[in-house]
């Protein structure tokens, strides 16, 4: 057996777990991330960045615009019958693939001393104020503190036997990158029945593709190009960018049993961050954001924690669940409305008329399901 001992171990590198890694290490503490995939690795995910978060990154000396991210501030927004709506993004973002952010990221937390592992986590047992970790290759780990960042669903979720893994979902996502000419500077949200699909560049101009669809709804179909032919051409504006690219993938991404129903963001003494402490619907375009985020306020608390500020893990643990909520809450609760809204057609059109005709509405929106630019981190 391999043993370790560290101050903290990271479950999950995706972008909550690698940017607490990033931030943790910087403070001095010692950090060792587990992954149980390869870098770099593509990922379903809509990869568009809300700039909330840049300042943040930034700071942490992860500029993603250094890798060519490109700048988007414009959102456009179809029925699906193609009726659209088109605003300014009150923040605006980036577009930037997980295939390059991820590892870029991975880089940045080796460089700030973080120990990367590639393997899989099997058991996690607290006991006496301290973890002990196990892994699918025999090594057993252990840390005063634990981050849970293991993503949407995960079997870790199934081994603490979290709430939500028990509720069936009746989603699947769908991503693919093509290669077409699409504007640099937007991100387009196009309904089809029973889904959405949103349209953006990244970082080397191919164009991510990614939707959500009703999984009884998609499952009635041979398979994704005729579901995307069936269905998604019937939005003429989906058909058009399907009609003038060409793909780059060889095959679409997809996963099924997305959960959008309640987590906690505390679970047996761990800190949950990023879609392992919650989800907001892909239509608001900001799980990304969240995600890097709740790992920002994840790793404050657990440097005040280590430097003595916080004088128990209760109130660490407290302390990072009321954070959460009042960051992210609302937010989620505002994505789940918007989501009764979308991939109906009759709803889609109320909707529709209603951020056409009346000012001033759909950049509202947009700011009820994003948040401000963080404030500098504590280091």
């Amino acid at each position: 057996m391999n043993n370790h001992s560290t101050d903290i171990i990271i479950i999950g590198g995706g972008l909550a777990g690698l940017t607490s890694a990033i931030h943790l290490s910087k403070a001095g503490l010692s950090v060792t991330l587990i992954e149980k995939n390869e870098y770099p690795k593509h990922k379903v995910c809509g990869e568009y960045i809300s700039n909330e978060v840049l300042p943040y990154l930034q700071q942490l000396g992860a500029d993603p615009m250094t890798l060519g991210a490109k700048k988007i501030n414009r959102f456009l927004l179809s029925t699906t019958r193609g009726k659209t709506t088109e605003t300014t993004l009150p923040l605006g973002g980036f577009g930037i693939s997980r295939y390059t952010l991820d590892n870029f990221l991975m880089q940045k937390a080796v460089l700030n001393n973080c120990l990367v592992i590639r393997d899989a986590v099997t058991d996690i047992h607290f006991a006496n104020d301290g973890f002990r970790v196990n892994t699918q290759a025999g090594k057993e780990l252990t840390a005063n503190m634990v981050i849970g960042a293991f993503g949407k669903r995960s079997h870790m979720d199934v081994k603490l036997n979290r709430a939500f893994i028990k509720n069936k979902s009746p989603f699947v996502a769908v991503k693919t990158h093509l290669q077409g000419d699409f504007p640099d500077d937007l991100v387009a949200l196009h309904n089809f029945k029973g889904g959405y699909c949103g349209v953006s560049q990244v970082e080397n101009g191919h164009l991510n593709v990614c939707f959500l669809a009703n999984y009884k709804n998609f499952q009635q179909y041979k398979n994704i190009d005729v579901f995307i032919r069936e269905v998604m051409y019937k939005n003429p504006y989906l058909k058009e960018v399907f009609e003038n690219s060409v793909p780059v993938f060889e095959q679409p991404l997809t996963i099924s049993q997305i959960s959008f129903s309640d987590k906690t963001a505390v679970e047996d003494h761990m800190l949950m961050c990023g879609d392992a402490a919650g989800m907001i619907h892909p239509l608001c375009g900001n799980g990304m954001a969240m995600a890097i985020h709740s790992a920002k306020i994840a790793s404050e608390l657990t440097i005040r924690y280590f430097n003595g500020m916080l004088p128990s893990r209760n109130e660490l643990e407290a302390s990072y669940a009321l954070q959460w909520n009042t960051s992210f809450k609302k937010r989620i609760t505002t994505g789940r409305i918007l989501q009764q809204f979308f991939g109906k057609d009759n709803l889609a059109r109320l909707m529709m008329y209603g951020v056409t005709h009346i000012p001033g509405v759909l950049p509202a929106i947009i700011k009820q399901t994003h948040g401000k630019p963080l404030n500098p981190a504590e280091l």
